[in-house]
């Protein structure tokens, strides 16, 4: 095996034990057993168990943030929310270890951490759009990043709950968060469908 393809297996197998015990719950003894290898390959290719869990959570960190901001390219306010939410699910839905990872040990309400950060990344971008769409409307542009964090808030603790919930199916739940988001409690759809489709 070469080194780029046994670092990549060192990843694989640390990605689907960080998933499922955690960085604290994981040790460079079961990532190297798991391997087939012995703990001085992984300490000479990561240096420690910090530094293989750092690359897995950059790898899942991008491959989110380049999954919401490719997805929002614009359109009406409605379908980009729609866009927004399908993205967030689908990632949860292909990639629910590497969510997992994201989500485990930072959850949403913190400030700090990994998750929140990808969210603020988020929602940056999210408030980007809708400062453009508040100044076409009349509205206050200033209030964009209040509505992009409690849009994209809301979407990622839905993405946490179904994580485990699985249940509706994703178009489902995000038909209504986007009946949530786009009609407020006191106009909801008794049976949304997104408009994407």
């Amino acid at each position: 095996m070469t080194g780029s393809e046994r670092r990549q297996q060192l990843l694989n197998v640390a990605r689907a034990l960080f998933a499922e015990k955690g960085f604290e719950g994981t040790s460079i003894e079961e990532i190297a057993h798991r391997a087939n290898v012995s703990k001085p390959v992984v300490y000479e290719h990561f240096g420690g168990k910090e530094g293989i869990y750092a690359v897995v959570v950059d790898r899942e960190t991008q491959l989110l943030l380049d999954r919401m901001v490719s997805t929002l390219h614009g359109g009406h306010p409605r379908v980009m929310l729609e866009q927004a939410a399908i993205a967030l699910l689908s990632y949860v839905e292909d990639s629910h270890d590497g969510f997992r990872i994201l989500v485990r040990d930072s959850p949403v309400a913190s400030s700090t951490g990994t998750f929140s950060t990808v969210l603020n990344d988020i929602a940056s971008q999210v408030e980007h759009i809708l400062a453009q769409q508040f100044a076409a409307r009349g509205y206050d542009e200033k209030l964009a990043a209040l509505y992009a964090q409690a849009l994209v808030g809301m979407v990622a603790l839905t993405g946490q709950w179904w994580l485990d919930a699985r249940k509706p199916k994703r178009d489902e739940v995000a038909a209504h968060l986007v009946n949530l988001a786009w009609n407020g409690l006191s106009n909801l759809e008794h049976k949304p469908k997104l408009r994407l489709h």
